[in-house]
């Protein structure tokens, strides 16, 4: 029997490539560079799935093959806002994802950020290696206590779900959420969440605020200027979420007149590009993109990947289907 052909777009953990290679006709790109409409559109030529992750851009254009062979696209990451969903339907291609195994890496990695931020961490360090601390003094670098304080939670699915279970359990913090469709009452009981009814209602009342919200056009820039106005003056913004949920000329605006009290980024609208006025902006923390970055997640996706195309070859619904 012939294997089904996969390309994988990325190079992934070793353990899941030798995985895809013993269980398929596997390719891989391992020049390791996001691949360009061109290519995209060759692969859907060529091979019977296509292993996406969130630095491939599956625009309209790139999705224009009508004779596509691929039937599958099996994302590597939870979001896939960079498939175009319509271009995708008209093709009969199957999309899925990987949720559930990178939930608490990556509210590990947003609790960092907002322990970075409020202690000056990375201010900190800059100083530390470019040679200019001087010594202990009282007000030096001088941040924010972060145990009792309030978080707000934009988004309370699997990710803020996992943000509310480090802030509430291990800094005593409050929480409050907002979220598109009502949260269940127990998944809000175990954190002593309150849950609010608009972005609009939770932003006054927050010292921090985590974003987990999708990506996508619908969210495009919810965090924008009039928004970070709402915030109070020496409140936090965290994004692990998406990039363009955060109107960055508008925080860069925030930020460099002081009218909130800083921010932690770990994705970038036009990543991996960053825009060079928010490097100048010394309180706010910035990682690249890292938020499922630890060796334990990253396997567990891409096996993740494996049991979606195995039941897909197999004529079973996928676990993690999408569109």
């Amino acid at each position: 029997m012939v294997k089904p052909s996969v390309l994988v777009t990325r190079r992934w953990p070793a353990a899941v490539e030798a995985q895809l290679a013993e269980s398929y006709n596997t390719v891989l790109n391992t020049g390791d560079k996001p691949m360009s409409p061109a290519e995209l559109r060759e692969a859907f030529k060529t091979y019977d799935a296509v292993l996406p992750t969130v630095t491939d851009t599956l625009s309209a254009e790139a999705l224009d093959v009508p004779a596509a062979q691929t039937r599958i696209l099996a994302n590597y990451g939870v979001g896939y806002s960079h498939i175009n969903e319509p271009a995708a339907r008209d093709l009969g291609m199957t999309v899925t994802n990987t949720p559930d195994v990178l939930s608490e890496c990556t509210a590990d990695l947003a609790m960092t950020l907002l322990l970075m931020a409020a202690r000056r961490a990375g201010e900190g360090e800059r100083e530390l290696r470019a040679g200019g601390w001087t010594g202990w003094r009282p007000t030096h670098l001088v941040g924010t206590k972060v145990s009792g304080k309030t978080l707000g939670i934009i988004g309370f699915g699997r990710i803020g779900q996992e943000m509310a279970r480090r802030a509430h359990r291990g800094f005593g913090m409050n929480i409050l959420v907002q979220n598109r469709s009502a949260v269940a009452p127990d998944a809000l009981k175990q954190f002593n969440a309150t849950q609010v009814d608009t972005v609009d209602d939770l932003l006054p009342q927050c010292d921090f605020v985590s974003l987990h919200c999708p990506g996508g056009a619908a969210n495009r820039h919810l965090i924008n200027g009039r928004r970070l106005d709402l915030l109070k003056p020496d409140a936090f913004l965290i994004n692990t979420a998406r990039g363009e949920v955060v109107d960055e000329h508008a925080l860069v605006q925030s930020l460099t007149f002081d009218t909130i009290g800083g921010a932690a980024l770990d994705v970038f609208d036009d990543e991996p590009r960053i825009s060079p006025d928010l490097l100048q902006c010394d309180n706010l923390v910035m990682l690249p993109h890292l938020g499922s970055a630890t060796r334990e997640s990253r396997e567990a996706m891409g096996f993740r990947v494996l049991d979606n195309l195995g039941d897909f070859f197999a004529g079973r619904p996928p676990r993690d289907r999408v569109i």
